[in-house]
């Protein structure tokens, strides 16, 4: 337990950590049990989250006699798996520009068509399997409050036009029905996309592990990979995934570590793990929620740099997140979900900006987690058939989706399918790794700062983007 910020209310103390309140809502599940020795598989798996187990359960159906094995340091959707705020969006992270260099323009109006799809296939998946996860497909709602977010809000969903957005995939809510889906104060403009389900993370990642166990997959848990070898490795010969209980050799390892990349042995500059934070108000009362509106449980999202992400959850309450502390020095990450008092304060603060009538709310959890960053910003999933290795991540908080899109694309890859999965723009991207320290820790710490300038400056300065974001934007690369 924590003792509370200081200026948020709370009936005492709140939880900090400890995962994150959907485990707390749920129950942790029960260990299963660790690797007992080394072992041989057709595939291996590196970490238990949605990518990993998606992968696992694609292939499994696919080949039922395929002996595969998720190997998971925790346990199954420990990570931004059982942490994130539920966005079943299809949002993709990076630029469509870089992905649309490498195959062309409709190979990247074709991978978000494919995002469209895959927000279906896992309501499909949670439908099917009989995964109760707080599934609501009530869209996505952005909203901008002041005139520069306004400007960029309508010149982005113009943007969009171009790469595969149709009227009826994104538009524009007029005043009227945008008081009715949701009263924000201060909201100048808002666009709404039907393409998003609110989930309940923990209850997916862990219906998602119940599933891939009942076909057949190993799942170990409490088993650290420490090292991940190509074939033709003088000490195994095959693929392996390298632990302290004995290796694992398989035709095909695939690292799904996203976040977690930087604790596997050389991999500490591939993808950075950037910290986002969340809390959870106690259930809130029907007046709040009559002066809200929000009925229609559309996932919300802002137009700051330092954007917020939120959703009304299926018990009544409302989480939040956003970046807090983003990035820990030499790539490290967090110690059991725990978060900063500062960070709960600011989010507090955000949430009854928005909802002035949550100003009393109380705090009852909070929580934080990682996800992965590549250093040009874009997600990525490949497999080479030469080493035997294999990965896909680097979500850039987009994550809920796009790992069910990589799970199918990781089985055709390792099928040797040619499919139209394959041939889409993110699959085979190459980037180089991220600086060495210190630069790595000055540069994304600058990066936020700029951000945060950026938003202030835009609360009451012209109509345009802040000149500091531009630089933020520069010093990123994204």
């Amino acid at each position: 337990m924590s003792t509370a910020a200081p200026g948020v209310p709370t009936t005492g103390d709140y939880v900090n950590g400890d995962v994150s309140y959907w485990y707390r809502d749920i129950g942790l599940p029960a260990r299963r049990a660790a690797l007992p020795g080394p072992r041989d598989y057709d595939v291996a798996i590196v970490g238990g989250g949605y990518t990993g187990l998606w992968t696992a359960y694609y292939l499994k159906k696919a080949q039922p006699d395929l002996r595969i094995a998720v190997l998971e340091r925790e346990f199954a959707g420990f990570g931004a798996s059982g942490r994130n705020g539920g966005w079943l969006s299809a949002e993709f992270a990076g630029s469509r520009e870089r992905h649309a260099a490498a195959r062309g323009r409709q190979a990247m109006i074709d991978l978000q068509h494919a995002m469209f799809a895959a927000v279906d296939e896992v309501i499909d998946f949670t439908r099917d399997e009989g995964v109760d996860a707080d599934v609501h497909k009530g869209g996505l709602l952005h909203v901008a409050t002041n005139p520069a977010q306004d400007r960029r809000l309508r010149a982005e969903l113009e943007d969009l036009r171009t790469w595969g957005f149709a009227e009826k995939d994104m538009w524009l809510l007029d005043p009227s029905e945008r008081e009715r889906r949701i009263r924000v104060a201060g909201a100048l403009s808002a666009t709404y996309s039907p393409h998003c389900a609110r989930i309940q993370p923990a209850k997916l990642a862990a219906g998602l592990a119940r599933v891939v166990t009942g076909l057949g997959v190993d799942v170990f848990e409490d088993t650290t990979v420490t090292e991940i070898l190509p074939r033709g490795h003088a000490a195994h010969g095959r693929a392996a995934a390298v632990t302290a209980r004995g290796a694992v050799t398989a035709d095909y390892v695939i690292r799904a570590t996203e976040g977690f990349t930087a604790s596997i042995k050389g991999q500490r500059r591939q993808w950075l793990p950037m910290n986002s934070s969340m809390i959870v108000t106690e259930p809130l009362p029907a007046e709040v929620w009559e002066e809200i509106g929000w009925e229609g449980r559309e996932l919300l999202g802002d137009e700051a740099h330092a954007y917020c992400y939120a959703q009304r959850t299926a018990d009544g309450r409302i989480a939040i997140g956003g970046r807090g502390v983003p990035y820990r020095y030499g790539s490290r990450t967090d110690v059991r979900g725990a978060t900063q008092p500062q960070t709960v304060d600011a989010l507090h603060a955000i949430m009854a900006t928005l909802f002035p009538a949550t100003a009393g709310a109380r705090v009852q959890h909070s929580w934080c987690g990682v996800l992965g960053v590549p250093r040009d910003w874009c997600s990525t999933v490949d497999l080479d058939h030469r080493t035997g290795l294999g990965w896909a991540g680097g979500y850039v908080g987009s994550g809920v989706t796009t790992t069910n899109l990589a799970g199918r694309t990781l089985r055709d890859l390792v099928l040797r399918r040619d499919t139209e999965l394959t041939a889409l723009p993110w699959v085979g991207r190459r980037v180089r790794r991220w600086e060495p320290e210190p630069l790595r820790w000055i540069g994304v710490h600058a990066i936020y700062a700029l951000f945060r300038a950026a938003d202030r400056g835009e609360r009451t300065g012209p109509p345009r983007t802040s000149p500091y974001a531009r630089l933020a934007g520069l010093i990123s690369g994204r």
